[in-house]
């Protein structure tokens, strides 16, 4: 050893020594840094590209429930042999749009006349006696002046008080509009000409519109020529874009998101990019680098828009995670100098290497009492995070349905009302009607299926009901043998407990169905003696070598750790073609489901 150093000079004087070491810590301790640094920058990205995404959602929701209205109002004139201003006036009224639909401006009416009939349109509109109930001005002549092939005049628009100004307008007098409502009439889709409305209501470009056509009762509608034949007008929406997106921006989880939104026309008539709306809250000032960005499309029926989200990435770091670089940094420099001490000290003398063994005998108790106190606070943490986990589960599962599950009954009763009054008189609405319902059927299902795929509110009446649900539901999915023994007397278990339970079983039903092919399982569940036990065990492959270990499989895991923070106890046995079997133990109302809670609590706090 000491010929060996005799040829190292580096080691003979300790001043280069400690430099060349400090300079290496520093070095990893950079690489640490730069590495936790882009780790946290990837997961606040993805954060903010989950919730930019969901802003994308709510705008194509409330678009979507726009167009329903729009759909609505349609099927209300063509239910109706005749529909006047009173009427369209009751029923926009009972749409309550300024609560319902907060974006939306007005609901109209526009007739369609053609340039020979305009004169006695005009004449028409002249001689014609208004209901004074309802205020509408008096029609003299179609505006804005000039002679045109064809018109469609505004006739009827609700809230009337906000738009009487806009009675009597032509509004195709522009091209883009005009051939919207043309195309609208020849194809009977909706129209949307992209072109912002003006109104003294809202600023300039701030407003949009959405058109469907209505046609006579009875004629038919197979070819472009028979269409224009039955044509009579066009009922359209008029909405607020600024409305609608502060609506989905409101949402977002850090509010200085700014949102930039482009109308870049459509797939047949593309164009230049036209500002709809800028929030101009985030990023002034910033540098590209700075911020997160993402361009996301929103299908506007045939145009296309794109949403430009953007938001400063210090928004999106907590106070953990702008340490976290540091921290590391400080880590890797610790752990690597201490290793460059550690080879120095070992490649000086023995007096030395017996003195730094003694240390390092010192420094592997510390370093082992340190990590015996991590473990213990990760598996408290491991129960907090579960607790918070189902937390979370069972307050989403409520509010979707209390709210989502609450509308969609509400939706289908009105549909079915609908499809009742429309059942002899009008066939076709009212098979339309129909299908609507078993749309409605299939999203309710749906809905049911999101709750109880978060918590099923079978866990509510006790830990039996959910066993006994949870099998039959196993049986009705894979169509596997399940048996269920022993569960006669009622087991008193905290929620806690229950949903622990509950959990673990679904976890080894689930690998059974995927790994195990198995044709039978049975299921025993007992509580005597303050002890709740389940045993759950197929006739499948068994456990393969290594299975257990396997990387990036986590379910026994899973089930060894929910087990031990219920103080409780696993065994999971198992060989190749010979089955496995969970058994589990949990002492019940003991102490040790008041020393999980209050060691949750803590960490908590």
């Amino acid at each position: 050893m000491a010929g060996l150093l005799a040829h190292k000079p580096l080691f003979s004087r300790s001043r280069p020594a400690w430099w060349a070491g400090v300079l290496l810590s520093l070095g990893i301790g950079a690489m640490f840094h730069l590495a936790a640094n882009k780790t946290i920058e990837y997961d606040a990205s993805e954060r903010f590209l989950h919730q930019a995404q969901n802003a994308q959602y709510n705008i194509n929701s409330r678009l979507n429930a726009y167009t329903d209205v729009l759909r609505g109002t349609v099927s209300f004139f063509h239910a109706a042999e005749h529909v006047d201003r009173a009427s369209f006036h009751r029923y926009v009224n009972g749409l309550n749009i300024e609560q319902q639909f907060p974006a939306l401006d007005n609901i109209n009416y526009a007739h369609y006349v053609s340039a020979a009939e305009r004169p006695a349109f005009e004449l028409a509109m002249r001689n014609h006696n208004e209901d004074p109930a309802h205020s509408y001005p008096p029609q003299l002549h179609i505006w804005p002046a000039g002679q045109r092939e064809q018109y469609w005049v505004l006739t009827m628009i609700e809230p009337l008080a906000e738009f009487r100004e806009k009675i009597g307008r032509d509004i195709g007098f522009r091209a883009p509009v005009a051939r919207a409502l043309a195309r609208g009439r020849d194809t009977g889709t909706l129209s949307a000409s992209g072109t912002p409305i003006d109104s003294v209501h809202q600023p300039l470009g701030a407003g949009l519109a959405l058109r469907l056509p209505v046609y006579r009762n009875g004629m038919p509608l197979h070819t472009v020529e028979q269409r224009r034949a039955a044509y009579i007008g066009s009922v359209g929406i008029g909405f607020s874009v600024p409305r609608l997106l502060q609506a989905a921006l409101e949402q977002m989880q850090v509010s200085d998101t700014r949102l930039v939104l482009h109308d870049v026309g459509s797939d047949l008539m593309p164009h230049a990019p036209v500002l709809l709306f800028d929030s101009r809250r985030a990023g002034m000032g910033l540098r590209p680098g700075d911020l997160f960005s993402v361009v996301l499309p929103i299908e506007f029926h045939e145009r296309k828009w794109t949403a430009h989200f953007s938001s400063p990435k210090r928004s999106w770091y907590s106070r953990f995670d702008s340490l976290l670089p540091w921290v590391a940094m400080g880590c890797g420099f610790t752990g690597s100098l201490l290793f460059y001490l550690l080879f120095h000290t070992l490649s000086s003398s023995r007096m030395r290497a017996v003195k730094m063994a003694k240390e390092m005998t010192r420094e592997l108790r510390t370093s082992q009492a340190r990590l015996q106190q991590s473990h213990i606070r990760l598996r408290r943490l491991a129960a907090h995070g579960e607790q918070i986990k189902e937390l979370e589960r069972k307050r989403i599962a409520r509010e979707i349905h209390d709210d989502l599950g609450q509308n969609l009954l509400v939706l289908r009763i009105d549909i079915d009302i609908l499809a009742t009054r429309t059942r002899h008189r009008h066939p076709r609405l009212h098979a339309r009607a129909q299908q609507m319902l078993g749309q409605i059927d299939s999203s309710i299902k749906s809905v049911r299926h999101i709750i109880n795929d978060l918590r099923p509110q079978v866990l509510d009446l006790g830990l039996n009901a959910a066993v006994e649900w949870q099998i039959a539901q196993f049986r009705q999915r894979c169509g596997i043998m399940c048996e269920l023994v022993g569960h006669d007397t009622d087991i008193h278990i905290d929620d806690h407990g229950a949903t622990a339970i509950f959990r673990i079983l679904q976890e080894s039903l689930s690998n059974i169905q995927q790994h195990a092919h198995a044709s039978l399982v049975r299921v025993e569940l007992h509580q005597a003696g303050g002890l709740l036990s389940m045993t759950i065990s197929d006739n499948g492959i068994g456990l393969r070598d290594g299975s257990r270990n396997k990387i990036g499989s986590f379910g026994l895991v899973g089930i060894e750790e929910r087990i031990h923070l219920l103080g409780g106890s696993c065994a999971i046995t198992g060989s190749p073609n010979a089955g496995t079997t969970v058994a589990i133990s949990v002492p019940v109302g003991g102490v040790t489901a008041r020393q999980v809670s209050a060691a949750t609590a803590d960490l908590a706090i």
